[in-house]
Formats: C-alpha cells, structure tokens, sequence
C-alpha cells in the first residue's frame, strides 16, 4: 500500500512538508508516457525510503532547490 511507501520514505526525510516537495517533483522528472503515475509515484517513494540517511535525500533537495533557483 502507499501509505506504508509514505511512512517509509519519512525516515529518511526531516519533515512531510519537504517529501511532498521531493516526491512531487521527482514524479514529474521520472514520469514516462504510457505509465501510470501511480506506478511512478510509488517508485519514486521506494527511491525516497531506500536512501541510506538524510544526508542523502538532503542533497537531491538542495539540487532540486539550487535548480529551481536557476529557473
């Protein structure tokens, strides 16, 4: 179910706020045609949840903000 993903993933990141971020965004990177989103979006919490510690998932958002900034 994706509400254990979500609970998963949250052990990796500092808050809720931030995984949304993270997840919403990753989803629209990741996203091929002819797939569902929900397929995609469960991916990308089992990417979220298997990052080894928060220093990880702290750099993919720190990338992500340094290229929002750029935008």
């Amino acid at each position: 179910m994706r509400s254990n993903k979500v609970f998963e993933a949250l052990q990796t990141m500092p808050n809720r706020y931030m995984l949304c971020q993270l997840a919403s965004k990753a989803t629209r990177k990741f996203h091929r045609p002819n797939t569902r989103i929900q397929e995609t979006m469960n991916e990308v919490l089992d990417r979220i949840s298997d990052a080894q510690s928060t220093q990880a998932a702290d750099e993919k958002t720190s990338e992500v903000t340094e290229q929002q900034r750029a935008a």
